[in-house]
């Protein structure tokens, strides 16, 4: 199939979707009361937005999901590439994390709430854990991976560690970190979901708690749309900038 063709069935499949999902419902096939309408949900959103709740909520979602992905993703780099280069520090400290790492984070809830109470905190730790562990497994495995070629090129220009850091290794792992910061969005996303059932104030999920409370269906699949809408645009974007991004790396090494 031609890309244009690809094209048109990525677009044609969820719109026939929709269009099945509203005709169940006005034929009354489904109920409407169980899973709203298309209809409905774009009467939710715009609810929403004339009670001024859709922008702010879904800005403070963002909010919380970039602090807690920056936070993790800034740890997962430290580690990563610490933990990379050094064998020592391997042997110290990859033995523990990966310990951590198969737990699942979602089972800590409780002792993040008892850890830091009931506010912004759990919320933004539960996100940065899962944030942590794809940016440093695929950045270590990445930096462990570089040609040993390249360090051999390093030491014949008498490179010091930083230049060797700077022009070799975190070039070299780049690939390998663009993944890892995909992947950590995606858990960072899903984890916000989770995050904000419990306790909160404001966001998509607060707006989802109360819709549940008042039985409005078509405002909690109006939220679950927006989650996935942000989840998908997010996979989107860093996809291009990982295209590009392997694509200039790949331009550098071909010199």
């Amino acid at each position: 199939m031609s890309g244009r063709g690809d094209t048109v069935v990525r677009i044609a499949v969820p719109i026939g979707l929709l269009v099945l999902w509203q005709v169940a419902v006005s034929s009354g096939v489904l109920p409407d009361n169980y899973a709203s309408s298309p209809a409905g949900v774009i009467d939710a959103l715009a609810k929403l937005d004339s009670r001024d709740l859709l922008w702010p909520s879904l800005g403070t979602s963002l909010a919380r999901a970039a602090l807690g992905f920056v936070i993790g993703g800034a740890l997962g780099v430290f580690f990563g590439t610490l933990v990379g280069l050094s064998v020592r520090a391997e042997t110290v400290l990859d033995a523990t994390l990966q310990a951590f790492r198969v737990l699942p984070h979602f089972a800590l809830i409780p002792l993040l709430l008892i850890w830091f109470g009931i506010g912004e905190e759990p919320k933004i730790a539960l996100i940065a854990l899962a944030s942590f562990f794809p940016i440093y497994i695929n950045l270590y495995k990445a930096i462990r991976g570089i040609d040993p070629r390249l360090s051999e090129l390093a030491a014949i220009q008498k490179l010091d560690r930083w230049q060797m850091l700077r022009d070799i290794t975190l070039p070299g792992a780049l690939p390998g970190l663009l993944i890892g910061v995909r992947f950590a969005l995606a858990g960072a996303w899903l984890s916000l979901i989770v995050a904000e059932q419990f306790n909160a104030h404001s966001g998509i999920g607060f707006v989802t708690m109360q819709a549940r409370l008042f039985s409005q269906i078509s405002t909690i699949v109006a939220c679950l749309f927006l989650y996935a809408l942000v989840g998908i645009l997010i996979d989107i974007g860093v996809r291009q900038i990982e295209r590009r991004a392997i694509s200039w790396h790949a331009s550098e090494r071909a010199r």
